[in-house]
């Protein structure tokens, strides 16, 4: 446990950190799931907005330091990939 004012107030900005984080980080998986389904169902005008609101997700997420920004270049250059085979 802390001992001062300061690292009090550390722990409870971590811990607000870290629910924000969990829940960008698992609106971020539903979302792509979404891309998967709609490529799925072989939907392509789905599958391109699904995708759309993905990038959206991922910039935001990079940009805020929840996921790294070659980690999200990644995600999104795979989804793209997946999306374009979609006929």
């Amino acid at each position: 446990m802390a001992h001062t004012i300061s690292g009090l107030k550390n722990i409870r900005r971590n811990e607000n950190r870290r629910v924000r984080n969990k829940a960008d980080k698992r609106r971020l998986r539903g979302q792509m799931r979404k891309v998967l389904a709609a490529i799925a169902k072989k939907d392509k005008k789905a599958s391109n907005d699904e995708l759309r609101a993905a990038y959206k997700l991922l910039d935001r997420a990079a940009a805020s330091k929840v996921i790294h920004r070659n980690a999200a270049a990644r995600y999104k250059s795979r989804l793209a990939g997946k999306v374009a085979t979609v006929k």
